[in-house]
């Protein structure tokens, strides 16, 4: 199979999803599959762009051993945008996609949230736990207290110790 049926393939699997991705609303699953297909096909075309780069990389330092060096380098750079140019075009839809379905996703995960959040066992939950916090925060402040009146006493108390106990 030639890099060019595989770059139609893709960009026609890029272009089907985007449609049938329009046309309705997918449940999270669904997507999320839809989603993980797209971030291989990503990978796939990421990998064609670094075989197009190494290709362009070779034909330049093949340029310096010739004579006329930025006619060759010129001639490389054109090769190397006819295969970029194709990719680019994929990544750029592919990446519209992948965008449009990781918003439905965050929109899908935010209304879910929403929805926990409404919920009276987790408003009593909150409740649960605020009274708590308060709670936590009047003991550590009667700790506090009592720690403070305990070093104000000190030197009153070391006083009663040296006078009170005397050992023969």
């Amino acid at each position: 199979m030639s890099s060019q049926t595989i770059r139609s393939t893709i960009f026609l699997g890029i272009f089907v999803v985007a449609c049938s991705f329009s046309s309705l609303v997918l449940a999270t699953p669904a997507e999320e599959a839809e989603l993980a297909q797209l971030d291989k096909i990503e990978q796939e075309l990421e990998l064609q762009r670094e075989w197009a780069k190494y290709r362009w990389g070779k034909a330049q330092s093949d340029c310096y051993q010739q004579y006329w060096v930025n006619y060759c380098i010129g001639s490389a750079r054109t090769q190397y945008r006819k295969e970029i140019d194709p990719i680019t075009e994929q990544e750029i839809a592919l990446h519209e996609v992948q965008r449009k379905l990781r918003k439905s996703l965050k929109d899908q995960e935010d209304i879910k949230r929403a929805a926990e959040r409404a919920s009276p066992i987790k408003a009593a939950e909150r409740a649960d736990n605020q009274r708590e916090f308060e709670e936590k925060q009047k003991a550590a402040a009667v700790r506090a207290a009592d720690l403070e009146q305990r070093r104000k006493d000190a030197p009153k108390r070391a006083q009663e110790n040296k006078s009170g106990t005397q050992l023969d």
